[in-house]
């Protein structure tokens, strides 16, 4: 899945290489340098996963994580120099859904990145509303107003990875990536044409939709905004 991440890693260099393999992974990704910032980027982009540097300067990373689990269930990945077990112990009793301590490689840290996301996204498979428009990824449903609308698995696929992420903006490469094993022959055209039969089931008004947008020069985007009631 692409995912929101805030990146709390106040290293330059190891931040970018970090940001790099994220965002090679088509992930979007926030970096803060101290753990002030971090809770703030928190606050305001309300992400997928936290990477957590224990070593912050100013709040650390153990501060930041019992700041985050008063009030949040939001995934956290630590980052850690420390190596005792007490130290481990401490970052998981606070909260933290797993760590990885330095020096580490980064495809570890990926695999790390990859299992959490699959666990969160498998913990909240229920029904997902945008507006009018309901996906339903356990029973393989899509509604729009109560009323059952067919899909394709194609079809199903884009809406369910758009859902997820309502208003944010997937480019055709994106959404090609998450329909690899749906769809064997699907090139990025292919897209352009689901989207097109998806609004014919689920606008009012194919010609001028409401809930499956363009965003031009980019790629599409699924919104509640200018759904009606």
């Amino acid at each position: 899945m692409c995912a929101h991440i805030v990146l709390a890693e106040d290293d330059p260099k190891q931040a970018e290489l970090v940001r790099r393999y994220l965002e090679h992974e088509q992930h979007t990704v926030l970096v803060a340098p101290t753990g002030e910032a971090a809770l703030a980027e928190i606050r305001t982009a309300e992400p997928d996963l936290l990477i957590l540097d224990v070593m912050l300067p100013g709040m650390n990373g153990l501060t930041v994580c019992r700041t985050i689990r008063a009030s949040s269930d939001l995934p956290i990945l630590m980052l850690t120099a420390r190596s005792t077990e007490d130290d481990l112990l401490q970052g998981l009793d606070l909260g933290a859904d797993d760590y990885v301590t330095k020096p580490y490689s980064p495809r570890e840290l990926m695999a790390r990145v990859r299992t959490l996301l699959r666990r969160t996204n498998s913990a909240s498979d229920g029904p997902i509303k945008v507006g009018t428009l309901t996906v339903d990824k356990e029973r393989h449903e899509v509604a729009v107003s109560g009323n059952p609308v067919e899909t394709t698995p194609g079809e199903f696929r884009i809406l369910e990875i758009m859902a997820a992420r309502p208003d944010q903006v997937f480019t055709r490469a994106q959404l090609l990536e998450h329909l690899h094993g749906f769809d064997r022959y699907i090139t990025q055209r292919a897209i352009d044409v689901h989207v097109m039969n998806l609004r014919k089931k689920i606008e009012a008004n194919p010609r001028k939709p409401a809930k499956l947008l363009t965003v031009y020069g980019v790629g599409y985007k699924l919104t509640a905004k200018s759904d009606a009631p």
